[in-house]
């Protein structure tokens, strides 16, 4: 064989761990885990203080509304003042405040607490979100986004249950102190993050109405919307909801939840770069609802850890199939604008399921609502289909 007839080494991938992708990375795991702390343990403390079901719902559905009502701005605020500066409003919005229900646990104090906090989750999120997609090559974007989900669900995995264990064992607190500590330690490594500014340009792309008025990036918010719903239901009503057998595995419900949603997320980015991310759409569909459905058990143990695993499972399918599909849909000025559209959906999507189910449960049972739920997503088949149809 001659010199000439020995194959060429593939070119080399891209890597996906660049500096400024690793910054990130540090960014948001503090964020994250600042949010996580509280996201199950605020409306605990609130229900243990009087506010009961509706209460504790409407911890979730404030914070949300304020994520999802800042979550427009942010690609304006990153065109001006640039990805760093932006990130670094975020980080202070979750810290300090995390420790407002210290001085006063008056529901008052505590929905200021998670206005404050949801402000600064929707900047982290936006921002993070579109400068991951920034950071790496096209064609290691899905599993760069995979990547990322990983590391912001270590908090969901690790943060998530902490929070309701440590406020059992060392009081509500000192879990207060730790998420306002977590979320400004990151502060420390944003000048290693570059001085990018989002280039997206209003007059050219329209508003974030006009981008979800675009059939094919309204179809997937819209899907990644109604898992977020549910989201939201699980996250702040499976502690309130086992009993029985089942009452002291509300923490190991809610890890097994946060253990499956990265682990897909990442694989399913792996797949999506591969093979495109529209075949992930069923699979997770079927694992949502049934993992939803699975929760009409609440006393029994198996059910409420393996309905949130299943949920969990499926629900990290749905972030990177969605976001993926978006991202392939628009050009690279208008990350930022999908971004926050992909935000708005999840964000929206936690605040209506957590609020709608807390009045749901006031007359109803949480086997019913859980039913419910799981009976919503799977109507999400219906906008699959469409957009399978749509090619």
């Amino acid at each position: 064989m001659s010199v000439r007839d020995v194959p060429a080494p593939a070119a080399a991938r891209p890597t996906i761990f660049t500096r400024a992708f690793l910054g990130l990375l540090w960014c948001s795991l503090g964020g994250m885990a600042a949010c996580y702390l509280l996201m199950s343990t605020l409306p605990l403390f609130v229900a243990r203080h009087g506010g009961g079901g509706f209460g504790a719902g409407l911890c979730t559905g404030v914070m949300m509304l304020a994520t999802v009502l800042v979550e427009p701005l942010i690609p304006r605020l990153a065109s001006r003042y640039g990805y760093r500066m932006t990130l670094a409003g975020g980080l202070l919005l979750l810290g300090p405040p995390s420790a407002l229900p210290i001085l006063s646990g008056s529901l008052p104090m505590v929905l200021l607490a998670c206005a404050l906090r949801g402000a600064g989750l929707g900047v982290l999120v936006v921002a993070g979100t579109a400068l991951a997609a920034e950071s790496v090559a096209p064609e290691r974007r899905g599993e760069a986004l995979g990547v990322y989900g990983v590391a912001v669900g270590i908090p969901a995995l690790s943060c998530l249950p902490l929070g309701i264990w440590l406020s059992g064992h060392a009081g509500f607190s000192t879990v207060f102190v730790a998420a306002a500590v977590v979320a400004v330690v990151p502060l420390a490594v944003l000048g290693g993050l570059p001085g990018v500014r989002c280039e997206d340009d209003p007059a050219e792309h329209g508003g974030l109405l006009r981008a979800a008025r675009r059939p094919e990036l309204a179809r997937p918010a819209l899907i990644f919307a109604a898992v977020t719903f549910a989201t939201g239901v699980l996250q702040t009503f499976v502690p309130l909801a086992v009993h029985g057998a089942a009452a002291g595995l509300a923490a190991g419900a809610l890890f097994a939840q946060s253990v499956a949603t990265p682990l897909t997320r990442w694989m399913s980015g792996r797949f999506a770069d591969r093979y495109g991310a529209r075949p992930l759409l069923v699979p997770m569909v079927l694992l949502t609802a049934a993992g939803a459905g699975t929760l009409v058990w609440t006393g029994s143990p198996v059910a409420v850890v393996v309905g949130p695993l299943l949920f969990g499972a499926g629900f990290g399918i749905a972030q990177s199939s969605t976001l993926a599909l978006m991202f392939d849909r628009v050009t690279r000025p208008e990350y930022g604008r999908v971004s926050a559209l992909w935000n708005v959906a999840y964000d929206a999507g936690m605040g209506v399921g957590a609020v709608g189910f807390g009045i749901v449960v006031s007359v109803a049972s949480y086997a019913g609502g859980f039913a419910l739920t799981a009976g919503l997503l799977a109507l999400t088949l219906v906008p699959v289909l469409l957009d399978r149809r749509a090619r």
